[in-house]
């Protein structure tokens, strides 16, 4: 055990610039990894992405099928238009690649921006880095929306409540899981301005993709992106879908019954979720704070039917920090929790898992969700019992 705990102190694992550099080499390897596999398919996200700059400034349709583009259809709002716009316009092969740069860069700085110490931060890092691959390999936006989520507390926290409402609409405004940042609120220490910034920024950006197309044309496009979202929420429900990979799906999945309504597992969620915002005490302790980041983050993955694989790096992260924040020595119940959302759930689409168990009862089953549905659990937990003691304002550190 010595030996092992000192192999785990050389350098490589414990100097923060080791870890970003393989952040920065998968973003760039899966990048051009997948771009010389010349299968479009491999880059199908990337198409869409770029696309809806396209088709916003022709003023097509957003949301309607493009066999010869891509296929799929797109989700995203149109803000970003004007978020993939720099990268659209370059050739795909880099374009590709800074796209995937950039979200490698964002998250890597959203995490370091935590009030955490330094050895905290790049366990982080290692933890997620596997799950960022599995992301980045399929070109998502989600570790960009893990940024934001994460900097919206940080924000608020810093009392740059302006910017921080600036994320949280960004981010709303793209994919609606930034509407999330709200659970934050009740940390501003200014809360009249916080509003009056939501409202300033949400008016920002309804308006600015107008600038490359036209108002007549976005106001109708907002009335498609709500159409195409409920169709899609109906087709997540598939017991055969990639998606729905959530605490809902699990049984959706396991019950064989596709009917099985969303609405009481939403309740339930979102009662357990606001339990802790009681313990008015203890807004401004550290530690309650980042367990509620936690929460939020696997929160937002777990109880939305939208989920997919790639989408728990925001879930994952959250495990990440509810890990490192814990204190130690580490009880069994956080060591078993987190080594079997290591296996389970950052693992499970690798060859770590034999193919047999991937395919007949992880992916049938949703069972990539279980794990972040206990840590969940277990996170709501510890923000219930949090005692307002002097002590626990600190973090305890690897």
């Amino acid at each position: 055990m010595p030996t092992f705990k000192k192999f785990f102190e050389l350098p490589f694992f414990t100097k923060k610039k080791y870890i970003i550099s393989i952040w920065l080499l998968i973003a760039v390897g899966s990048s051009i990894k997948q771009y010389l596999t010349r299968n479009p398919d491999n880059y199908n996200n990337y198409s869409i992405y770029k696309n809806v700059f396209f088709h916003t400034i022709n003023k097509i349709s957003l949301y309607a099928t493009y066999p010869n583009e891509y296929f799929d259809h797109n989700h995203y709002g149109p803000i970003f238009s004007i978020v993939i716009a720099p990268f659209a316009i370059l050739p795909d092969w880099l374009g590709m690649t800074l796209w995937s740069l950039f979200n490698a860069i964002v998250l890597i700085y959203a995490i370091s921006k935590l009030p955490l110490k330094q050895d905290q931060i790049i366990l982080i890092l290692w933890i997620g880095a596997h799950e960022f691959l599995t992301t980045i390999l399929s070109y998502q936006f989600n570790p960009i929306m893990t940024a934001i989520i994460i900097l919206s507390y940080v924000l608020i926290k810093d009392k740059k409540d302006f910017w921080a409402a600036m994320l949280i609409m960004l981010g709303t405004f793209v994919k609606l899981y930034g509407i999330v940042g709200l659970a934050f609120f009740f940390f501003s220490k200014d809360k009249i301005k916080f509003i009056g910034s939501l409202f300033f920024w949400g008016i920002v950006f309804f308006i600015l993709p107008m600038l490359i197309s036209s108002p007549e044309y976005i106001m109708h496009t907002y009335v498609e992106w709500y159409e195409r979202l409920v169709v899609k929420n109906s087709e997540n429900a598939s017991l055969i879908s990639m998606q729905d990979i959530s605490f809902m799906g699990m049984f959706r999945r396991i019950l064989h019954n596709p009917e099985l309504s969303n609405l009481p597992f939403l309740l339930f969620g979102l009662v357990l979720f606001a339990l802790p915002y009681l313990k008015i005490i203890c807004y401004k302790k550290e530690k309650f704070q980042l367990l509620l980041l936690c929460s939020v983050l696997i929160f937002t993955v777990i109880f939305s039917s939208g989920s997919e694989s790639p989408t728990y790096i925001i879930a994952f992260l959250g495990v990440a920090i509810w890990f490192v924040i814990q204190e130690r020595p580490r009880s069994t119940r956080v060591l078993i929790l987190f080594i079997f959302a290591l296996i389970l759930t950052s693992f499970s689409p690798s060859d770590v898992i034999p193919k047999f168990l991937r395919e007949n009862y992880i992916i049938p089953y949703a069972l990539k969700a279980l794990p972040c549905v206990l840590i969940w659990f277990s996170v709501i937990y510890e923000l219930i019992v949090y005692k307002q003691v002097e002590e626990e304002n600190k973090i305890v550190h690897e």
